[in-house]
């Protein structure tokens, strides 16, 4: 059987395939967002993965908030101030980025800021894709249905991302 048959399914802490393997970034990024925060943080990590497959609506829409959440967290670890009730995705993201020291202008290196500027567009395009094939607003007939490679993409760079600012906060707080 290829990998786009196999039916996934949460045991535990982990989704694994038919197989019993493991995915790594799933594994890797549910433990690290365990250790960051079980309650809020991993839990929108987790139903981002429950969806990815059946839901993928519900998993893009998942996948933007698991970015929400951690950029929340951050920054109330850190005592930034922010309007919860109307600030952005991008908005969060640059302040928490800026906080950790990770936007692309505080970097001296051209590829450093190359690949920060690519997180930031992963970011935007992340809640600009939750906001035209999320399920968090309402649809007129004519809107496109998201396939689950589409959700799939979503939830991997939502996981991503988030790994990359818990683990940047983490080395920050340790150091």
């Amino acid at each position: 059987r290829g990998w786009q048959d196999q039916q996934l399914f949460l045991t535990g802490e982990l989704l694994l395939d038919e197989g019993r393997e493991v995915r790594p970034l799933d594994e890797e990024t549910s433990f690290a967002l365990m250790a960051f925060n079980e309650g809020t943080v991993h839990k929108s990590w987790q139903i981002a993965l429950e969806r990815r497959t059946s839901d993928p609506e519900g998993a893009i829409t998942a996948a933007k908030t698991l970015l929400e959440t951690v950029c929340k967290h951050i920054l109330d670890a850190k005592s930034i101030n922010y309007d919860s009730g109307k600030i952005e995705l991008h908005e969060l993201y640059k302040l928490t980025a800026e906080s950790l020291n990770l936007s692309p202008s505080s970097q001296t290196k051209d590829i450093f800021k190359q690949v920060l500027g690519g997180c930031s567009a992963v970011v935007n395009g992340l809640g600009a894709i939750r906001n035209k094939l999320g399920d968090a607003h309402g649809k007129d007939s004519s809107a496109a249905k998201p396939a689950s490679h589409h959700a799939e993409l979503a939830v991997n760079l939502a996981g991503s991302m988030a790994l990359f600012l818990v683990s940047s906060y983490a080395t920050r707080v340790e150091s």
